[in-house]
C-alpha cells in the first residue's frame, strides 16, 4: 500500500459529497475505482478508520464518521504516514506493550456503561466474524473503545497514531485466510480477560491481562517470521 493510493482515496473521500454518516461504496467498488487490489482498499480503510475518518461496521459497511479537526488530524495523519516507514512490526508492539496496558486500566476506573456495552458486543462479535477483515476491523474497533474509555484524550490521540502504524506496518504484512480465524484463536480468551477486569473495575487486573494479551500477539507474531 503507497503513500499515493492513500492520498488518492483520501482526496477522493474529501470531495465526492458524502456528508457525515453516508456509506462509502463497497470494497469491490472502491477497488474497482483506484485500480488496486481489495486487499489495499481494505488497508486503506483500516488507516482511515485509525485517523477517525471513517467507522466501520460489520455488516452494514463503512461509513463517513464525523471528521477531527482538521489540524489535528492532519498531525495525527503525518505522524502515521513518517512512522510507518520506519517502524517495523516488532516495535509498533512494544509501542503497544507500553502504552495499552495503562489505558486498560484508566478504561476499568472511566469506561461508561456505554462503553462497556460496545466493548461486550465486539468481544461476542469475534468469535464469529466470518472473515479475516471482519475480525481485523473488530479487533481495531475493541481496542480504539478501551482507549476512548480511559478518559484521557491525549492517551488516545497516541493510541491512534500507534494503532494506525500497527494497521499498516503488520496487518499489510499478514497473508490472511478468507475465513475467520479459528475458535480457539488466543486473542478471543485474552479480550475476554481484558474485558472482565474494565468491568470488574479493577486497574490492575485490566493491566494484567493486557499486557498477557500483547506478550502472547508478540510471540505468535514472532514465530511466523
Amino acid at each position: 500500500m503507497s503513500d499515493k493510493i492513500l492520498t488518492r482515496m483520501r482526496n477522493w473521500i474529501a470531495t465526492s459529497g458524502l456528508a457525515e454518516g453516508d456509506r462509502l461504496p463497497p470494497e469491490r467498488t472502491l477497488s474497482n475505482k483506484f485500480g488496486v487490489t481489495r486487499s489495499e482498499v481494505r488497508k486503506s480503510l483500516l488507516l482511515f478508520e485509525a485517523e477517525g475518518l471513517l467507522s466501520r461496521h460489520v455488516g452494514r459497511g463503512t461509513f463517513l464518521a464525523k471528521l477531527p479537526k482538521a489540524a489535528g488530524n492532519a498531525g495525527i495523519e503525518a505522524a502515521i504516514s513518517a512512522l510507518s516507514q520506519t517502524t517495523g512490526p516488532v516495535e509498533s508492539m512494544q509501542a503497544r506493550q507500553a502504552l495499552e496496558p495503562e489505558l486498560a486500566a484508566l478504561a476499568a476506573m472511566h469506561a461508561t456503561p456505554a462503553q462497556l456495552r460496545e466493548l461486550r458486543r465486539l468481544c461476542q462479535a469475534m468469535p464469529v466474524a466470518s472473515s479475516w477483515s471482519s475480525y481485523e476491523n473488530l479487533d481495531s474497533q475493541f481496542h480504539e473503545t478501551i482507549a476512548a474509555a480511559s478518559g484521557n484524550t491525549l492517551l488516545q490521540s497516541m493510541h491512534r497514531i500507534v494503532n494506525g502504524v500497527r494497521l499498516v506496518v503488520v496487518w499489510r504484512k499478514l497473508d490472511t485466510p478468507d475465513r475467520g480465524p479459528e475458535t480457539d484463536y488466543h486473542s478471543f480468551a485474552e479480550h475476554d480477560a481484558i474485558l472482565a477486569g474494565i468491568e470488574r473495575r479493577k486497574p490492575e487486573e485490566a493491566r494484567q491481562a493486557m499486557l498477557r494479551h500483547l506478550n502472547s500477539t508478540l510471540a505468535a507474531m514472532i514465530s511466523r517470521h
